[in-house]
């Protein structure tokens, strides 16, 4: 997956997010093992995800910060397990580093 190249494109792709992981929580409602499990880390990813798009469309975001996402702590964990992981990488990318050049 490409890095965003506009500021739009960074928005949808933050949007995105917000919607992946309102579906994986809608799934893990009928897991009630995993529920468990995802709880935590679903509020956080949540809360990053939506607190940054919610500065963004209110123009009080600014990149790149050289600083990683919060949720990066359960990237590395929890990785291999997360459906759209390429899509939090990607975003977390552009706000550590800017918009892609390519």
């Amino acid at each position: 997956m490409k890095g965003p190249r506009t500021y739009d494109e960074y928005v949808d792709l933050v949007h995105q997010g917000v919607y992946e992981v309102d579906e994986m929580r809608a799934s893990i409602d009928y897991d009630p093992e995993n529920a468990e499990r995802w709880s935590g880390m679903l509020d956080q990813l949540d809360g990053v995800l939506r607190k940054l798009f919610d500065d963004m469309i209110s123009d009080k975001y600014e990149f790149p910060t050289g600083r990683d996402l919060a949720y990066m702590q359960f990237i590395n964990r929890w990785g291999r397990e997360i459906p759209f992981k390429e899509l939090l990488l990607v975003i977390n990318t552009a706000h550590k580093n800017g918009l892609s050049r390519d």
